[in-house]
């Protein structure tokens, strides 16, 4: 069995979810985009740029780097959409590599967190979990707060049910994803 691909799955799970929220939040003006919402951060803007920061924090310490708290020192990096589609793209792509990094025991390598006065050691598989957790739980935030504008929210809670493939083979392609990529399957079976 592949030990990866749930891990697989679920970091290009993620690839995809943010893709389908960014581009229905394309959708709206600048001003709704950063208008108040209700939600755990204010906007939609503050809500997703969180997203990005907490990815950037444990994914740095996943490579082994030691960003720490840095991470958030600019709770908003991403002022505009664009910028914050091309920053989550970017970091959802370096999960995805991590997640392909980690075969063998290496979902059991021990991760240096750095959380400024102290350093959180925590197994790989733990901390990937934690963090599917986090995005799933702040995209769902942002899905409710989209639902209060014009722009219907896109569906996020399809897992790439084997029959519904070719509902996603558009987005799939424009991302450079494949069926077989995302379960760790030989290309060339059926």
């Amino acid at each position: 069995m592949d030990e990866l691909r749930p891990y697989r799955a679920m970091a290009c799970n993620n690839l995809w979810a943010n893709h389908r929220l960014l581009s229905a939040c394309a959708l709206l003006s600048p001003d709704e985009f950063v208008a108040k919402r209700t939600g755990f951060f204010p906007s939609l803007r503050a809500t997703l740029n969180h997203i990005l920061i907490i990815d950037r924090f444990y994914i740095d310490a996943m490579e082994g780097g030691r960003l720490g708290p840095a991470a958030w020192a600019d709770r908003e990096p991403c002022a505009t959409l664009p910028a914050l589609q091309a920053a989550q793209e970017a970091m959802d792509r370096r999960l995805i590599a991590v997640v392909e990094a980690a075969g063998g025991a290496g979902l059991a390598r021990v991760v240096e967190v750095h959380r400024g006065a102290r350093i959180q050691r925590e197994r790989l598989d733990r901390l990937l979990l934690h963090l599917f957790q986090h995005q799933v739980h702040h995209r769902g935030q942002a899905h409710a707060m989209l639902s209060g504008t014009m722009v219907a929210p896109p569906q996020l809670d399809e897992f790439f049910s084997a029959g519904e493939a070719s509902l996603r083979a558009d987005e799939f392609a424009a991302l450079g994803l494949t069926e077989a990529m995302v379960w760790g399957e030989d290309e060339s079976r059926p």
